[in-house]
């Protein structure tokens, strides 16, 4: 790309995000001013891809995890030619416009996942380069490769500073992901004024020490970064940071102050950068003919890059119809068979106690020999969650094909790879640590619910039966919290039967992703009175003791506290009561009245018991007293000890029941 089509395409991101921000009173024009060259070089020159098809497998992908910035990114779709109109920019910011605030999976042609919140979009993209990696190994033959692309980022101080991005670069280095290309907009700016009040480290030094080479260059010098790029190509084990030296607010009279960051230029300075740009300072949305021109001319080579490809996977599909089944049915989201076939799931006998984070991890193994594009991973606990794949092998940098995760001590950082791992296609993730550190990954994961990334939170030890441990480890508000994400499946599944079901519900839910919240101790399996209690479970709740038609106490129960509340109805005469288990409160409030009824049956009372607080469980009960729940910090001491101490225990659980 010469510089006159740089200069072009540049000028006309300039102008389009300019106006955008201004028409919208609202938005950060600082990053499109300054960054306008690297984006055009990028969807000009830079990146493999095909506008007229944004879902192409082995395009490249790019991620501006600086999100705020999302009128860069909405002007070169635009021009480039993505499903992005001009009316559409013009709207930017308005409810039901394809140009939201911050980029938005799902929402507009062409941007690969939501980012917004700072670091987790390069977070989210050491994901998709770790998918690629994973995907090359299984389906790549020594004479075709269908999986060959690059993940490229554009990150600024913002995403630097944020924790998650330390976690996910130094899992990035340690797994030698070299086709991760990472771009710094060196500002130097941040809202408050400039990076040296909080932000003074040698970036470089950090990214060499986590295994990256670094680059640096200049925003504006379009020929040396192209240069970089191969130079970063070149290297095929380490990602590469590219560190660019820029001017935030680029051509505008607020260009390297922290005013241009976050808020519209105002009218008379818009109509100055137009000046400075060459455009007309009283017209809107201008954009230079070279630019229309360049990317006209440039659509049949985009086309050809997709037509190549094709050619080459219908030579390989042609010598490996069995794999080209496979790869069809991963992306397809179809659950294909292997060639070592499952010839039944885990069955468990009634009266064994098994907990459910083993039960889990029975049903993991069983999925992962059946579908193959199931991987998975821990935050070094993989022997207490019981989530290792027997049989999957380990991924490390040399083995790519290997489909256990070990994540690290990076809970955060795992959780939003996993994200970057269903958004790439042709893998489904699950990731595995205590429900504790759900508190440590809820930004991730409310980002996943989001996107309706359909990605599996494995979260074991899940109450105060935790135990020696203390209450550092004892979750008591965490699924109260998780359940308060919308579009987020919690499931909490009372003994081992429900915890295979839970985990086929889960991996039948294909928009959202989903919890599983699993017991460390042992519970025991129950018999359960409702024959259709697989199918109703799918609606939330069933009736595990039905007690009578006509219950006089109804006792809704979740996870190991179904056990609990069998023992405490067994010990109570004189009163009818009825046993249900929820694993999914949110699926059963969104039920019909008619069904809630003859689940809970026609009862003056229902009784909560759950290990955790009671926030969300009010509207199922008419005394605050039948509340059986956890409302405070647990306690150090064995697990059954804790109970006695904080009065939770079946035996306190039937007197309830008995009072009036």
């Amino acid at each position: 790309m010469d510089t006159k089509n740089v200069a072009a395409i540049a000028r006309s991101i300039r102008s389009l995000s300019i106006d955008a921000i201004q028409k919208a009173n609202s938005g950060h024009p600082g990053l499109p001013l300054g960054c306008a060259e690297l984006a055009a070089l990028l969807y000009g020159e830079i990146l493999k891809h095909n506008p007229a098809n944004s879902r192409w497998i082995d395009r490249d992908r790019f991620v501006l995890s600086a999100g705020h910035g999302s009128m860069l990114l909405y002007s070169a779709l635009h021009l480039s030619g993505y499903k992005i109109t001009l009316d559409d920019i013009k709207s930017f910011r308005q409810i039901g416009s394809r140009c939201p605030g911050h980029p938005e999976f799902g929402q507009t042609d062409g941007v690969e996942n939501t980012s917004g919140p700072l670091g987790q979009g390069i977070a989210i993209a050491v994901g998709m380069a770790l998918a690629e990696t994973m995907l090359a190994a299984k389906y790549n033959t020594a004479s075709h490769k269908i999986i060959d692309h690059y993940t490229y980022v554009l990150t600024g101080e913002g995403c630097l500073e944020e924790g998650v991005s330390s976690e996910a670069c130094s899992f990035a280095g340690h797994n030698k992901l070299g086709k991760l290309i990472v771009f710094y907009d060196e500002n130097r700016i941040s809202i408050d004024g400039s990076t040296d009040i909080a932000f003074t480290e040698d970036i470089g030094a950090r990214f060499r020490a986590y295994g990256w080479q670094v680059l640096s260059g200049d925003m504006y010098d379009t020929e040396k970064i192209q240069k970089l790029v191969l130079e970063a190509k070149a290297e095929r084990e380490k990602p590469t940071l590219i560190m660019l030296k820029s001017v935030i607010g680029k051509c505008s009279p607020k260009a390297g102050t922290s005013a241009v960051h976050g808020e519209p230029l105002g009218e008379e300075a818009v109509k100055q950068t137009k000046i400075n740009l060459g455009f007309d300072p009283e017209k809107f949305f201008q954009i230079d003919p070279i630019a229309l021109e360049y990317f006209a001319e440039k659509k049949a080579e985009f086309q050809k890059k997709e037509d190549d490809w094709n050619a080459e996977f219908a030579a390989w599909e042609k010598e490996n119809p069995e794999l080209a089944n496979c790869f069809r049915a991963s992306l397809n989201e179809i659950q294909e068979e292997s060639s070592e076939k499952i010839d039944e799931e885990p069955k468990y006998e009634i009266g064994k106690m098994v907990a459910t984070r083993t039960a889990s991890g029975d049903m993991i193994n069983a999925l992962c020999a059946k579908y193959s594009h199931i991987v998975g991973g821990s935050a070094d606990l993989k022997g207490s969650n019981k989530a290792g794949i027997k049989d999957g092998g380990t991924y490390t940098k040399e083995n790519r094909a290997g489909r256990f995760i070990e994540y690290g001590i990076r809970e955060f950082a795992m959780a939003s790879i996993a994200t970057g791992l269903s958004l790439h296609g042709g893998i489904r993730p699950f990731v595995a640590t205590y429900l504790v550190f759900s508190d440590y990954m809820r930004p991730a994961i409310r980002l996943s619910a989001l996107m309706g990334t359909p990605v599996i939170f494995d979260l074991t030890h899940d109450s105060i039966y935790v135990g020696e441990d203390g209450p550092t480890h004892q979750p008591i508000e965490q699924l109260a919290s998780l359940r308060a994400i919308p579009s987020l499946n919690v499931l909490r599944p009372g003994d081992a039967e429900e915890t295979v079901e839970a985990w086929k519900i889960a991996l039948e839910t294909k928009n959202e992703p989903s919890v599983l919240s699993l017991t460390r101790q042992n519970v025991v399996v129950y018999h359960k009175d409702d024959e259709n209690w697989k199918k109703n479970m799918r609606h939330g709740a069933y009736v595990v003791k039905k007690g009578a038609q006509n219950p006089d106490v109804t006792i809704i129960a979740t996870g190991s506290e179904v056990s609990l509340a069998l023992e405490a109805a067994k010990n109570v005469s004189g009163k009818s009561v009825r046993v249900v288990s929820m694993p999914n409160k949110k699926c059963f409030e969104e039920q019909s009245d008619s069904f809630k009824e003859e689940i809970l049956g026609k009862t003056s009372r229902v009784i909560v018991c759950e290990a955790g607080v009671r926030q969300g469980w009010e509207g199922f009960v008419r005394a605050k007293k039948d509340l059986f729940t956890i409302d405070r910090f647990g306690a150090s001491g064995p697990g059954k000890k804790v109970a006695e101490y904080l009065n939770f225990t079946a035996e306190c659980l039937a007197a309830l029941i008995l009072q009036d």
